[in-house]
């Protein structure tokens, strides 16, 4: 027989949850802001006690109304943060089960995927999710088995909140972490997230595929595009991820497609630089420029980058000499349009030009002793001296190096590269 105390608790519980169940909209949300303010941070036992053993009895009322009304936002964060304060009390797993059994996740990641829902809502769903992906592997495993990196991935993408942009990000990066099963899928959803238009979420996916890629360990083919057109990007946040991005990248075996692409973007393709060859008796139109601008920044993050990376490595020299880059330096100081390509261009020049005797002969010949001493005189500002006919010698230069004749260009290096020099010259 239970006691009277017993009885009163099972009363007060019964009464509880009648008033639940006949309110309306007011009525619940009224007991949910008490139950949030008289319970939050409380332990599963606590819970218990708080409802005569009954605590699973409110839960299932919780998720019940939370997969019937999501779609329609009502009172959807009072009810997220009263499941989330089960979902996080210690010492009852028995919560997560319950919600998960009932088709919990599914209804979070539905969630973030409603654009008429108020992006502070979806940011508790997110909290939840993190929630259950901190108890362990096999949460994870139902989030990602639920199509959940591609969820958390959108949202992250979508996002105009940046509170909600890093949640979505921490969460991506907790679903990596100990899930060896589905790690390469969030490798490749971050990989996705490159090309989208929001700045803060490429520069989050950038720095999360950072500490990403140590943990599936093997670099993929499908990074190399997305991340080389993210160097289009006009905000330098960006920029600075995705240069220590490629940094990172030259240990795996995407490096050498790295360096070619790099190379590459300083000789854009005939519809990209048609505002910049030869044309001494043409005038700009303004529109070319304006279209024609992220194509400039581009060359100049390829410039800078191939500098750093010059710098680090005798090995990585070698790799970019025998891609021609020397050539292509040259004529990214011809682009009259864009200074900072022309200056990143000039400072990289002149430190393979300081470091290869080969490449100082040809590149002397090339344009000349009076603009080769000009640029050895002072990089930094070398554009500054450069008229139409000037660019136009660089635009034009047919500099072959390595030529056919050309075992190793850097067996005639006279200048050892100094490591050290490296952040230096990032900071330029």
């Amino acid at each position: 027989m239970t006691s009277p105390k017993e009885q009163a608790a099972i009363s007060r519980l019964m009464s509880f949850l009648q008033e639940w169940d006949h309110g309306g909209k007011s009525v619940r949300q009224r007991i949910l802001n008490n139950f949030i303010t008289l319970n939050r941070g409380k332990t599963g036992p606590e819970l218990e006690q708080e409802f005569s053993q009954g605590g699973s009895l409110f839960l299932a009322r919780l998720t019940t109304w939370l997969r019937l009304s999501y779609m329609f936002g009502t009172c959807l964060g009072e009810q997220l943060q009263s499941i989330g304060i089960f979902l996080s009390a210690a010492s009852s797993p028995r919560y997560l089960v319950e919600f998960v059994e009932v088709g919990g996740i599914l209804t979070l990641l539905e969630i973030l995927g409603m654009k008429q829902l108020k992006e502070k809502d979806k940011k508790e769903a997110i909290k939840l999710l993190s929630t259950l992906a901190s108890t362990g592997r096999k949460y994870k495993e139902l989030i990602c088995e639920s199509y959940g990196v591609r969820a958390i991935a959108e949202c992250l993408a979508l996002a105009r909140s940046e509170e909600l942009q890093e949640e979505a990000r921490a969460l991506l990066e907790s679903l990596a972490h100990g899930n060896a099963k589905y790690q390469s899928q969030v490798y490749k959803g971050l990989i996705a997230l490159l090309p989208c238009s929001s700045p803060k979420a490429q520069q989050l996916a950038l720095k999360t595929l950072r500490i990403v890629q140590v943990l599936v360990k093997k670099a993929h083919p499908s990074i190399v595009d997305p991340l080389l057109g993210v160097l289009r990007s006009m905000h330098l946040e960006v920029q600075y991820e995705a240069l220590q991005l490629i940094q990172d990248l030259m240990q795996y075996d995407v490096r050498q497609d790295l360096l070619a692409g790099l190379v590459a973007l300083l000789k854009p393709s005939t519809k990209e630089s048609n505002i910049i060859m030869p044309k001494i008796m043409e005038d700009p139109e303004v529109h070319q420029l304006t279209d024609s601008l992220p194509t400039f920044i581009q060359q100049a993050a390829a410039a800078k980058a191939i500098g750093i990376l010059a710098r680090q490595s005798a090995e990585f020299c070698e790799e970019l000499i025998q891609l021609r880059v020397v050539h292509h330096l040259l004529f990214a100081m011809g682009n009259q349009y864009h200074t900072e390509s022309q200056r990143q261009a000039s400072l990289t020049l002149e430190f393979f030009i300081r470091s290869f005797p080969n490449v100082e002969e040809q590149v002397e010949k090339a344009v000349g002793e009076k603009l080769y001493q000009l640029l050895l005189d002072n990089a930094e500002t070398f554009y500054m001296f450069l008229d139409a006919v000037k660019s136009d010698i660089l635009l034009s230069n047919r500099v072959n190096i390595p030529g056919d004749e050309d075992e190793s260009v850097l067996e005639t290096a006279t200048t050892e590269i100094n490591l050290a020099d490296t952040d230096s010259f990032s900071e330029s």
